[in-house]
């Protein structure tokens, strides 16, 4: 996916000051900029402007944030990144659960969101651009082919978000190497979530229940405990084990 020169960012916020200073600041760092200030109407815009990248509201009257993400997904594969007056976890997780792609709490700097919106932006670029050959079977439970964008799990083609996407690719390109999770975040996320442990954690775990036969005990995705992650090293010889620690 291109990233146009100046990406349309549709902004969804019931209240109009919130949605004047966010379209004021994102159009001096060179946004466009659509509005929608309820849920049902942000659907329509979604619809109607495909627009490149959606900021979310979640404390709207009627369908709320989390409503109105859940029934984007049902249609679109647009990044969203939610706002909320809340910085509970149980929000955050609750927001990439339903398909979000970050989560940036009020009250925030211009400078912040802006950094926000093209570090997702350029996760999406770089998702589209990523490209293999040749398609790589792991096993008799897994092939992955990146030409295709297509991950197979017992001969089913599973769906998988752009990040999770990316992740994996990066895992994989990796295999047999330990990743610390700093790097991992910066190749992924970008070099603005190099601390953001948390969010690796939760989409790991999110590939682990969508590509292993026992997410509980990883056959493919190893957790080196206080360092990082490595991918199984499916080129090594026969016979040759690969433990988890």
């Amino acid at each position: 996916m291109a990233i146009p020169e100046h990406p349309l960012i549709l902004v969804v916020d019931d209240e109009t000051r919130m949605v004047r200073f966010v379209r004021m600041n994102l159009e001096l760092e060179g946004f466009r900029v659509i509005e929608a200030h309820n849920g049902l109407e942000a659907l329509e815009r979604v619809r109607e402007d495909l627009p490149d990248l959606v900021l979310l509201d979640v404390a709207m009257p009627e369908m709320d944030g989390f409503e109105t993400l859940a029934r984007i997904r049902e249609f679109s594969t647009v990044p969203v990144i939610m706002l909320t007056v809340r910085g509970e976890e149980e929000d955050r997780i609750r927001g990439l659960d339903l398909g979000a792609d970050d989560y940036v709490t009020k009250p925030f700097s211009p400078r912040e969101l802006a950094s926000r919106i093209r570090a997702v932006l350029r996760r999406v670029e770089m998702a589209g651009m990523i490209d293999q050959t040749t398609p790589l079977v792991i096993d008799d439970h897994l092939t992955i082919d990146f030409a295709r964008r297509s991950v197979i799990v017992d001969g089913k083609r599973i769906s998988l978000r752009p990040t999770e996407y990316r992740l994996l690719y990066h895992l994989v390109q990796n295999a047999g190497w330990i990743i610390p999770h700093d790097q991992l975040l910066s190749k992924v996320w970008g070099p603005e979530y190099r601390d953001e442990n948390q969010l690796l954690r939760l989409y790991i775990t999110y590939l682990r229940k969508k590509i292993e036969p026992d997410p509980s005990n990883p056959r493919y995705i190893f957790t080196e405990r206080g360092v990082g992650y490595r991918f199984v090293d499916f080129r090594r010889k026969e016979g040759e084990e690969e433990t988890n620690e």
